[in-house]
């Protein structure tokens, strides 16, 4: 039964694109995703997802996989842990991963939240944050006692790479020892997006002017701060699909890996 309507448009409305893909494979007796909670959030929503953006596929629900799949070794390293998900729009991972000691911390644009609180309230060990990631005083509420993890899952290519750079460097300073997974499109593909990049007749992604290369990312990072330590390029574990088999192909084939999508998972030292 549809009981909540929505109204985004921009960056907050592709949470509702990556809901449409994670609750299609959820619904799969054989898929990949275990996700009750992305089920019911999409089915409560009164919203055309097939018009906007057409027949659901498995890209998003391998992403949230592989993100769970990092997170879930931390937090057991790191009992009682703070993971702040940077963009947390209708993303379920808390509902997937939590054990009961995580610190969990949603930041995202308050007209994102309002939709979130609707239908994945907060509660004591998971707290909202209604602000940009741009806007670093999101900092200053995280408890980083017993560690930090950092996740943006579809942000940072919305954003210029000046303040991709600004963010990164500022979290890496403020929290020594911080792990950070997020994912990346490639220059070619960013480029396509200013141009303009329809989904559907009836929906055009908001355009990502940050695009590298997974040659290019280590080497940036480096470049941005000498705290980072290590660079993991998390593989495609969970192809479904001619799109996901390519990318898991491809991800082995260095020229070809250059130009694909990918998942970044980066350690950086711990304070002095």
């Amino acid at each position: 039964m549809k009981t909540t309507t929505v109204n985004l448009t921009g960056v907050p409305e592709t949470m509702l694109w990556t809901l449409h893909n994670r609750a299609s494979e959820a619904r799969r007796p054989d898929g990949f995703l275990r996700d009750p909670d992305c089920v019911r959030v999409a089915d409560a929503i009164d919203y055309d997802y097939v018009r906007s953006f057409g027949k659901a596929n498995a890209s998003h629900s391998l992403r949230s996989r592989v993100f769970d799949d990092a997170v879930r070794p931390w937090m057991a390293a790191h009992p009682g842990g703070a993971v702040v998900e940077l963009a947390a729009g209708l993303e379920t991972q808390f509902h997937r991963v939590d054990d009961g000691r995580v610190r969990w911390y949603c930041v995202d644009l308050p007209e994102s939240l309002e939709v979130r609180e609707r239908l994945l309230p907060a509660s004591e060990r998971c707290r909202f944050i209604a602000r940009s990631a741009l806007d670093l005083t999101w900092m200053d509420e995280v408890d980083a006692s017993h560690g930090v993890f950092i996740t943006a899952q579809g942000l940072l290519m919305y954003f210029p790479e000046i303040e991709v750079r600004r963010l990164l460097t500022a979290v890496i300073e403020r929290f020594p020892g911080v792990e950070l997974m997020f994912d990346t499109i490639p220059e070619w593909f960013s480029r396509a997006t200013l141009k303009g990049m329809n989904v559907t007749p009836h929906y055009q992604t908001p355009p990502m002017p940050w695009g590298v290369s997974r040659a290019g990312l280590e080497p940036l990072l480096r470049s941005w701060s000498s705290r980072v330590t290590r660079v993991e390029f998390a593989p495609y574990r969970y192809p479904r699909g001619a799109w996901l088999r390519f990318l898991r192909l491809g991800s082995n084939v260095p020229g070809l890996r250059n130009v694909l999508p990918m998942m970044a998972h980066v350690s950086t030292a711990p304070g002095s």
